[in-house]
């Protein structure tokens, strides 16, 4: 290769979603010369995502909004909610940092407004933008330390996570980052040393480029909606690459930073690491198939998490649904109602064979007819009216109620006893469920709406990987299995391990990828500057 086919920066970063979009910019305003390639129009699932940022510790946002909150309560929580998945000090470092994240993001010119939710609510409405995004507030947390709401979502009408993810794209064009859209990283460059010095990719430029860039713009969205569109258009996509792609060798003087995302859209992987989950929604963009992880992999990376997938089933809004039961086949209570939607996946998918119904009477289903209109946004909205209608089953009797749904008569009367009994004598709720979220079910006629894991279009599962490449948590170096680094290489967002890579709350992941994608950005330009790695610029 030589002249046009080839080109020189400090840091090359692959994948330019929110994880390598900060990236970019740290690398950038460290002094390094940055490039940041993208397989299509840069985003990826950032782009895609509801743009809540997992935060707090007293953010500035928190504060407007009358909000107390502490790094010490969001550590003791997360510390709960997450495992060991990373150290204790990495995330003590990712709950001190917070408010300075905020600040560092609204910077940058990212809205986020201090309006808070009154209500429990998986995603606020378009007048609301913090929120409770996790299970603060479920049984069981709250004891831990003080709840509050951390849930910071980028103001915008409907799914925000454009608006989000424009003013990072905005911000790393204005730092100097040369973007490369329509480039797809093929391998990574290795020295005699085995140190990383490159990437070797496939780069697409004008007319076909152009019709590229259309294809993957609607193969995403509305393609993520619409599965079968997907199927339509990402193959011709493919084919363009394949025809008109042409070689372009990129060479890295300090580092590459893998942020390519994780590999929802890989089935071959999934099947291999996740056979378990199935028949959901693909929460990612056709880029999210394990790239940026098989190019570390192949650089002698090791990995972990890799069976770590996050499934959503969320029942609220409308909030009235919280005082609904949830049950199994056998009519077994499956969880408190008010965790976090994917707290509720992994019960159902782990421990109760992907079934689950939620038992409602008929003042909670007028309840929730009611909030409609104030709570959801369209897709809650459709989504509501999809199960009440079309997949619930109603009965003047419990037990007739759970015959048309194939639950088991006595066990579900004996769950509902022992809810209601509980509920009537002010004792605490069988399966922890917060005492504001208790509502005894006791008129008829009862509904059993079902809510099983499977794939529907009108009533989606929502799934994406978490799990990815090992990394050093002080500075994002992938790592090799017996933990040496693989030099000149780091990772960041989905394509790595990370504070999210066990347990999902709405908004950690992007939060990761802002804070991951920042250490890498910043680690990759002191490697090869002679600056000390370890010191916390977060």
């Amino acid at each position: 290769m030589g002249g046009d086919d080839e080109l020189v920066a400090d840091v090359v970063v692959v994948g330019f979603g929110a994880a390598g979009a900060c990236a970019a910019i740290e690398a950038a305003r460290a002094g390094a010369d940055v490039i940041v390639l993208d397989r299509f129009g840069g985003g990826g699932s950032s782009a895609l995502s509801g743009g809540v940022v997992y935060a707090g510790g007293g953010t500035s946002v928190q504060r407007a909004a009358g909000v107390t909150d502490t790094p010490d309560a969001m550590f003791e929580y997360l510390r709960r909610e997450v495992g060991d998945v990373v150290s204790a000090s990495t995330l003590r470092r990712f709950c001190d940092g917070s408010v300075d994240m905020v600040t560092w993001l609204a910077d940058l010119g990212v809205p986020f407004e201090a309006s808070l939710c009154p209500y429990k609510t998986s995603y606020p409405s378009n007048r609301h933008y913090l929120y409770y995004s996790g299970s603060e507030a479920a049984g069981g947390f709250r004891d831990a330390a003080p709840p509050a709401p951390r849930g910071h979502r980028a103001r915008g009408r409907g799914i925000s996570g454009g608006v989000l993810f424009a003013q990072l794209a905005r911000g790393a064009r204005a730092a100097g980052v040369r973007v490369l859209t329509q480039s797809s990283a093929a391998e990574l460059v290795t020295g005699p040393d085995g140190r990383v010095v490159g990437v070797d990719c496939r780069r697409l430029t004008g007319r076909p480029a152009a019709t590229h860039r259309w294809l993957s713009k609607y193969a995403a969205k509305p393609g993520i909606y619409y599965p079968p569109l997907r199927r339509a258009l990402h193959p011709r996509a493919e084919a363009l690459e394949r025809r008109h792609a042409r070689p372009l060798r990129i060479h890295a003087r300090h580092g590459v930073v893998l942020a390519a995302g994780g590999f929802i859209e890989n089935r071959a992987l999934l099947r291999q690491h996740a056979p378990a989950f199935r028949g959901g929604l693909a929460l990612g963009t056709p880029g999210d198939d394990g790239s940026g992880i098989r190019l570390g992999t192949a650089a002698g990376a090791a990995t972990a998490e890799l069976g770590s997938v996050s499934v959503w089933r969320f029942i609220s809004p409308p909030s009235a649904f919280l005082g609904s039961v949830l049950v199994d086949a056998a009519g077994r209570r499956v969880c408190d109602e008010s965790r976090y939607g994917a707290a509720l996946g992994d019960a159902l998918i782990a421990r109760h064979g992907g079934r689950g119904w939620l038992l409602v009477d008929a003042g909670l289903v007028r309840d929730a007819r009611r909030q409609l209109r104030s709570q959801t946004v369209w897709f809650q909205r459709m989504q509501t009216e999809y199960l009440l209608r079309s997949r619930r089953v109603d009965g003047a009797t419990l037990d007739e109620v759970a015959g048309k749904a194939g639950v088991d008569a006595a066990g579900l009367r004996a769950t509902v006893a022992a809810h209601n009994d509980a509920a009537a004598a002010g004792l605490a709720d069988p399966a922890g469920k917060p005492a504001e979220f208790v509502r005894p079910l006791v008129q008829p006629p009862y509904a059993l709406l079902d809510i099983s894991i499977g794939p529907s279009m009108y009533y989606p599962c929502p799934m994406l990987t978490l799990g990815g490449l090992v990394v050093d948590e002080d500075t994002g170096a992938v790592l090799r299995q017996g933990g040496e680094p693989v030099h000149g290489l780091f990772a960041a967002g989905r394509s790595a391990v990370g504070i999210c890579s066990r347990s999902y709350v709405s908004g950690l992941s992007l939060a990761d990828c802002i804070f991951s994608g920042r250490r890498a950005g910043r680690s990759a330009t002191d490697a090869a500057t002679g600056l000390d790695t370890n010191e916390n610029v977060f």
